[in-house]
């Protein structure tokens, strides 16, 4: 067993639902191996300002249901420098922090990479990102709630796209990964979806309406970093190409990151919590964890930070064939 004493954890980078779940799972099943946890307020900028929380097994009673983080969440430039590094790592051995538990996505992983290279501190990360782009873990924290949220959404807008004939263009959160659009569009039985990764041809997109008219085809959920700009901009493009229904755009937004997390979500929060206790204790540092049929599984930060994670081709091709 490890001789690690004390553990600090953190959020940091975007807050999606269950990261408190995540948190309380880390408290007390450090607390049932005899671990003091300290938490960390606002992810590595308080880690460099010494914001912290040494009673933080006082905080953490009924907050599984809660969305967002207890302990909130920013970004830091300045431990993106070597010198915010070291005073953050400075401030974590003045409080006799000999380990960390990183709750959040790439960024996140990031820091934890150079942060531990640096000082050779033992850090597990926790998937926490409602975008479910980090490699090795077949879901992140806070995505089954996020699309949960978008198909109760575009459910509703389902009702006056039908009552009004029109086509609605839906934007959903993802800047460089499509898996929020693309769950929701299938879970919603959208028309179609437009994802970062793959590309579509606005020109065939519009004759292809056209030729479906008496279908109903009045949902298109849009990802909003999609290669053709976002849901106004395609909307825009749809109507400069002729298309004469009437046409809406919706954008849910900031919707998605927050409210109760699912079961789903504080299952995996609070079983990724109570591992990442266990690692840091068995001695493994320097990984993330993430499960993965099923079973947990760990890969190194620079593996989950470089390498890419592949929207299923199944899941793609079944999309365009439902809809039709």
């Amino acid at each position: 067993m490890s001789s690690i004493k004390k553990i600090g954890v953190f959020t940091s980078g975007g807050d999606a639902p269950g990261m408190n779940a995540a948190v309380r799972a880390t408290v007390r099943a450090a607390a049932g191996y005899g671990i003091e946890v300290c938490g960390i307020y606002n992810g590595y900028e308080g880690m460099i300002k010494g914001i912290f929380e040494p009673k933080i097994k006082s905080k953490i009673a009924n907050i599984i249901q809660r969305g967002g983080t207890i302990l909130k969440t920013a970004r830091s430039k300045e431990f993106m420098t070597k010198e915010g590094r070291e005073q953050a790592f400075k401030n974590l051995t003045s409080q006799n922090i000999d380990a960390l538990v990183a709750i959040g996505g790439n960024g996140t992983y990031t820091g934890a990479l150079k942060l531990g290279k640096e000082t050779g501190i033992p850090i597990i990360g926790l998937p926490g990102t409602i975008d479910n782009d980090i490699y090795g873990t077949d879901y992140t924290i806070g995505f089954d709630t996020a699309i949960n949220t978008a198909v109760d959404a575009v459910d509703k807008i389902r009702d006056t796209a039908d009552s009004h004939n029109r086509l609605f263009f839906i934007e959903v959160m993802g800047r460089h990964a499509g898996y929020i659009a693309l769950h929701t569009g299938i879970g919603s039985g959208a028309y179609t979806v437009f994802l970062p990764e793959t590309e579509t041809d606005i020109p065939a997109f519009v004759s292809k309406l056209k030729t479906q008219r008496k279908k109903l085809f009045n949902l298109v959920i849009v990802a909003e970093g999609n290669t053709n700009g976002n849901a106004h901009e395609i909307a825009q493009k749809v109507k400069n190409s002729g298309f004469d229904q009437d046409i809406r755009v919706a954008v849910i937004g900031h919707l998605q990151r927050g409210g109760s997390p699912t079961c789903h979500d504080r299952v995996l929060a609070s079983r990724l919590g109570f591992n990442a206790v266990k690692c840091l204790l068995e001695g493994d540092k320097g990984i993330a964890l993430g499960i993965v049929n099923g079973n947990l599984n760990k890969v190194s930060f620079n593996d989950a930070i470089y390498a890419k994670k592949e929207l299923s081709k199944d899941l793609l091709e079944m999309v365009n064939l439902l809809s039709k």
